[in-house]
This record gives C-alpha cells, structure tokens and sequence, in this order.
C-alpha cells in the first residue's frame, strides 16, 4: 500500500506533454497575430491537435492565454541566464531585447484576453514583473560592471522603455520599427570611452 500516494501523481505522457507545447505554441502563434478572438478551434488545428485534447490541457480559454503568457514569461528568463553565459554583455542585452519585443507581440495580442480572467492578472501581472526584473538584472549588471553600459540605469528603466516603445507603435511591421529606436536608446546606455 506504500504506492498509493503515487498513483495520485502519475508523470503524464510523452505524447500529452508535446501536445500541450505543440498547442502553446500555436496559441502563441495565433495571439501574435492579434486572433483572441479566434475560436479555439483554430488553435487546436494549428497545433494539429483535436478540440478536446486542447481542452483536456486548458478547459477554459482564460487557462489558455495564462498558460502562453506564464510560459514565454519563463522561456524569456531561462534566455536571460543563456545569453548572460555565452555572450558578451551587451550583445546579450540586445538579443534578449529582442527576444522581450516579441513576447510583447503575442502580450498585446492577449490583453483583451487576460482582461476576462479579471481575479488572475494582479497576481499574474506581479510574476510578470517579478521575472523580467530578475532576467534584465541578469544581463544589465554585467555590463554595467564591464564598462560598456550606464551604472544608473535599472532593470525598471529598461523595462518601462522597452514596454513604453512597443506600445506606442502599431501597424504592420511595428517590430522592425520598435528595434530601431531601441537599438538608439542602446547607444544612449553605452559608455563613451576616453581613451585617446
């Protein structure tokens, strides 16, 4: 009778856990492309995926968008930790950057959304905020202690100017748009060397 408590938490299946990604990342795909409104049917089809086996995973569409949204969330800090370790400070602040600018893409994709699961996104919001403050850390204080950015600006700075950008651009093509006036605030953050 010891393995009763066990049989309560069976590791799910090989094939339950790729549906689940392979329906994230439809869900992604869809949400980018502004389709909140989209019946979830299309997202199942994306993914390949039976309308029941994306509800087995998510039974209610506010599940859903909170399941894309947690995930890039991680997937954004985990590429922090990546970046910081095989490349050079700024380059990785940059790609990261990147990287953030397109997790806004499918974010504004999922506002009116998320607005719908109205007890969830405080606490929702608070992760959020939580987690890209640790990953810009991440890369923001090794290059401010290699030299090659301003020590006086913080992860906070740069998440509120990043956010700032993307949501005053809008339009086809807003992303191109958004990273080239961050690549101009990049070259405010550098450090002009006096060297000669």
């Amino acid at each position: 009778m010891t393995d009763q408590p066990n049989s309560h938490q069976r590791r799910p299946r090989a094939d339950a856990v790729r549906n689940r990604e392979r329906v994230l990342e439809a869900a992604k795909a869809v949400f980018s492309e502004g389709g909140t409104e989209t019946g979830l049917e299309a997202v199942a089809r994306r993914a390949g995926v039976g309308i029941g086996t994306l509800y087995r995973h998510f039974p209610t569409r506010e599940a859903l968008y909170e399941a894309v949204y947690r995930r890039e969330v991680e997937q954004l800090t985990e590429l922090a930790r990546q970046f910081a370790a095989e490349m050079r400070p700024l380059d990785g602040l940059r790609r990261w950057i990147e990287a953030l600018v397109d997790f806004v893409a499918t974010k504004k994709g999922m506002v009116s959304a998320l607005a719908l699961a109205a007890h969830k996104p405080p606490e929702l919001m608070a992760y959020t905020s939580s987690q890209l403050h640790e990953a810009i850390g991440t890369l923001l204080r090794p290059a401010a202690d290699a030299g090659a950015v301003r020590h006086d600006v913080s992860p906070e700075d740069l998440l509120r100017t990043v956010i700032g950008i993307c949501y005053m651009q809008d339009g086809p093509g807003w992303q191109g748009q958004v990273m080239r006036l961050l690549d101009i605030f990049l070259d405010g953050l550098r450090l002009v060397r006096r060297d000669d």
